[in-house]
């Protein structure tokens, strides 16, 4: 079990954030930046996925998608948002709630070219979120995209960036013994952050 908690010590969320995420990087999770996100679409109904956090910091979280993607679609309709990662190996769960606006495309291009050339094919060849005749459709669609660019760097699609949660409010949980769990809840209220405990 990980230590308590200080309020002291946890005035600034994104200080203590980074803290956590060393953790969870150090401790050997497979994915620690692995997130859920949460969206919210046109008839009411909330959808949630697990996308990879890319970078974050007092700006927000940032994340990557196809612009035509089920979550990319319920963002264009609804801008607000949530996170949650998990890190069982530490008893730890974040939670982020905001705003979501889109990074701008030399952001997104210069992340873009980072990425594994695979990773990079899949982005042309995946109509993600579509319906596809079946998982042969798609094999032939990377191979299609791997001769256009056989002899090229893989430029990013125009229908595929970045994401950034702009947060008004972060929570941290952190497990203990007989569910006596601590919340420490960050918001985000005429340009400062306050802190708050709030039973398990």
């Amino acid at each position: 079990m990980r230590e308590p908690l200080s309020l002291e010590s946890s005035v600034d969320p994104f200080e203590l954030f980074s803290s956590w995420m060393e953790d969870a990087i150090s401790c050997g999770m497979i994915e620690p930046c692995a997130m859920t996100l949460a969206t919210m679409g046109a008839n009411g109904r909330p959808s949630a996925r697990q996308v990879l956090l890319k970078g974050f910091g007092e700006s927000g979280f940032e994340f990557y998608t196809n612009y035509a993607s089920r979550k990319a679609k319920e963002l264009q309709g609804n801008s607000f948002a949530s996170l949650v990662l998990w890190w069982d190996k530490l008893y730890r769960q974040v939670r982020v709630e905001g705003s979501v606006e889109k990074l701008s495309e030399e952001k997104s291009d210069k992340y873009f070219a980072t990425r594994p050339r695979g990773s990079q094919i899949s982005a042309w060849a995946s109509p993600q979120s579509k319906v596809i005749e079946n998982f042969e459709t798609l094999e032939r669609s990377v191979v299609k995209f791997e001769q256009k660019f056989a002899d090229d760097t893989v430029p990013r699609p125009p229908g595929w960036g970045g994401y950034r949660l702009i947060p008004d409010h972060i929570e941290f949980w952190q497990g203990r013994t007989d569910r006596l769990h601590q919340r420490l809840c960050f918001r985000h209220q005429a340009g400062v952050w306050t802190s708050k405990w709030l039973g398990p």
